[in-house]
């Protein structure tokens, strides 16, 4: 009998192409993902990679189990839910932070999808910054669920009764004047950019401090004109003349006229959003609810122009 536990996984390796990746993700050692593969290999009787010193290339079957593997642990999760409903008929509360952009562009479109209205959940609903939300959990009793996002390798640090599930990806965009002259999703180089006007973080924060490395990698070096975490504030000075930014996509569902979107390829960065549960409270319905965020979020990742 194949364990669930090993499809959640594989499904993470094949996605992020590494077990230590997956380990980081899902909170095991590299060890543990490599061992529960290794026993998913002798369940199904099958080769599921490559293994070499320094990667794991999935092979024919592991592509193929895990498109079956995302069904049958989203059939799972919405088994235990509809026994969990019949025996106790009684809605579930969940007391949930989340950040900005969610709020304003992923949560309106879950509480109006019909999928929602199933779940028997009574949301209470807190929007501030992860590191808020985060305090929110670590206090016992404010918060439930925090959804949360990470630059790079950065971000706050959770107890070990916290369960942290990747939900998806918000990639950041380059924004620019029209009147500048470029052409919405053009490819240009990143160092064509460099000592133009930009809007840039703040700094001194965990993200500010990666976007400027990513930028001196690039042999971008920005003549910053305004500092701005807003990035509604961000893109309405860029469609004023102001200066580029870098923006999260989400943000861009608001997009103002007078920007256009450009593709640099040497900048590739984006907010990894994560789910943060308090163990004892994770339920059938609680994990129904993330993964409705989470396909919601991939559902909106498209270009944006």
């Amino acid at each position: 009998m194949v364990n669930p536990v090993h499809l959640k996984t594989l499904l993470e390796v094949t996605r992020l192409g590494s077990f230590a990746a997956a380990a980081s993700t899902l909170g095991y050692t590299a060890s543990a993902v490599s061992q529960q593969m290794s026993a998913l290999e002798r369940d199904t009787g099958v080769v599921l990679f490559q293994r070499s010193a320094r990667s794991v290339v999935p092979t024919e079957a592991a592509v193929v189990m895990t498109r079956h593997a995302a069904k049958v642990l989203t059939d799972i999760e919405a088994l235990m839910a509809a026994a969990s409903k019949t025996q106790d008929s009684a809605n579930q509360e969940l007391r949930l932070g989340i950040f900005p952009s969610l709020a304003t562009y992923v949560l309106p479109r879950i509480l109006k999808n019909p999928a929602w209205k199933n779940l028997g959940i009574d949301l209470k609903v807190s929007v501030a910054e992860p590191g808020q939300t985060i305090q929110g959990l670590r206090t016992g009793g404010e918060l439930d669920l925090a959804v949360v996002f990470q630059v790079g390798q950065t971000g706050f640090a959770w107890p070990n009764t916290i369960n942290r599930q990747w939900i998806g990806d918000d990639d950041f965009r380059v924004v620019l004047p029209a009147g500048w002259g470029f052409r919405s999703d053009a490819k240009v180089a990143a160092d064509h950019l460099s000592e133009m006007p930009w809007i840039m973080h703040h700094p001194g924060t965990s993200d500010a401090m990666v976007i400027e490395r990513l930028f001196a990698g690039c042999n971008l070096h920005p003549r910053v004109v305004a500092h701005s975490d807003d990035f509604h504030a961000s893109l309405e000075m860029a469609a004023a003349g102001l200066g580029a930014a870098l923006v999260p996509e989400l943000a861009l569902r608001n997009k103002p006229a007078g920007v256009v979107v450009l593709d640099v390829p040497e900048i590739r960065l984006a907010r990894n959003v994560f789910a943060l549960l308090i163990n004892d409270r994770k339920t059938a319905r609680v994990q129904l609810f993330v993964d409705l965020l989470a396909e919601t979020l991939a559902g909106m990742r498209t270009a944006v122009n």
